[in-house]
């Protein structure tokens, strides 16, 4: 008997959030690679193109319009998806009533983000309800949900009682992530200088943008700020300036590709992890990948992630260990967060999905 996992890739056929889309294909193509005997993958997408899926067996797309398929599924309308073991990358889930111990059905979905609870200002208004509303109806129906650290799942606590549903698994840097062939031209298409800090994300508190300016004011290098939601540009030079950091020497940059983001990594001095978000640090384990010196601001999750990876301080400690680790401190980081991103992969990440369908 063919046990069958089906796998939401709702974000290759309409990606939200670049990130969620290269987390989602990653996985599909890990759990494929990891299948136990006996087991195959079918993706299940909104109406849509999915990309090629090597050793997908069955593409299911449901018979619903794009702009249907969030208000659809949240509202448990799922014609068509019928049961089974489903797993989603995301919270985008045919999140219903279902009997798992008679008929084996489950249910799966995962949380990155914990900003449309701590920080729903900073989120479109809508985008931020349906995450919250999605979340109310896994708290009901979803058998079990996933989180990338133990920080997120004990903050988590603060906004749903899940109990031990709970899992945490880890994500990763995409597959194949490195430094291109092209990245110095990638670099001078972009107008970057030689040698520079890099920073992520924009103006919103919970990105922590200012101190890490800050931080980087006292090496004299210019500033690359990737992530930078589009429109922030101007606000960002505007914080740059209040933190030290004279217009000139910013370069604020949006809707990089993966190949772009390596150029940039790899080549910064050091890259400054400033954000306090309960999220999954995407761009931090990109940087120790990549052997680039990771400064993190001390919080929960920089401390479980990064761990012995990088220097983990406070924030008045921030500009001493962004210079030091510029200068005779880089080296020794180099190793240690290409040492520490060893821990994450996603080909480990399917494993547990794996075990978690088998678990329930």
């Amino acid at each position: 008997m063919t046990v069958r996992l089906r796998v939401v890739l709702d974000q290759l056929v309409s990606a939200t959030h670049p990130d969620l889309a290269q987390a989602s294909r990653c996985l599909a193509d890990a759990l494929v690679e990891t299948a136990p005997n006996g087991c195959e993958v079918e993706a299940l997408a909104p109406a849509g193109e999915l990309p090629p899926l090597d050793g997908v067996r069955q593409v299911r797309r449901l018979p619903l319009g794009r702009r249907e398929t969030a208000a659809a599924w949240q509202l448990g309308v799922v014609a068509g998806v019928g049961g089974g073991m489903i797993h989603s990358p995301t919270l985008m889930a045919p999140l219903v009533r279902h009997d798992r111990v008679n008929d084996h059905d489950q249910t799966v979905v995962t949380l990155w983000d914990l900003r449309a609870w701590e920080a729903p200002d900073e989120l479109p208004r809508p985008a931020a309800m349906w995450e919250r509303a999605m979340l109310r109806r896994a708290v009901r129906h979803a058998d079990a949900l996933i989180v990338p650290t133990h920080a997120m799942a004990q903050r988590l606590e603060a906004h749903a009682r899940l109990g031990e549903r709970v899992r945490v698994i880890a994500g990763a840097h995409p597959d194949g992530f490195a430094v291109p062939s092209d990245a110095d031209a990638r670099r001078r298409d972009l107008g970057l200088p030689a040698s520079f800090v890099a920073l992520a994300g924009g103006v919103g508190a919970s990105d922590g943008l200012a101190a890490g300016l800050r931080a980087a004011a006292p090496t004299g290098l210019d500033v690359v700020v990737v992530d930078v939601p589009e429109g922030q540009k101007p606000a960002v030079a505007e914080l740059a300036a209040a933190s030290g950091v004279s217009e000139q020497r910013v370069h604020a940059r949006s809707g990089l590709d993966r190949g772009d983001r390596a150029a940039i990594l790899s080549a910064a001095a050091v890259f400054v992890a400033s954000s306090t978000r309960g999220a999954w640090p995407w761009r931090v384990v990109e940087a120790m990948a990549l052997g680039t010196p990771v400064v993190a601001i001390d919080s929960d999750v920089h401390r479980e992630v990064v761990l012995d990876g990088g220097l983990v301080v406070a924030e008045a400690d921030l500009e001493d260990a962004t210079v030091e680790a510029v200068g005779d401190g880089a080296g020794r980081l180099r190793v240690l967060g290409r040492d520490r991103s060893r821990a994450f992969s996603w080909a480990g990440a399917a494993e547990r999905v794996w075990q978690v369908h088998a678990d329930l």
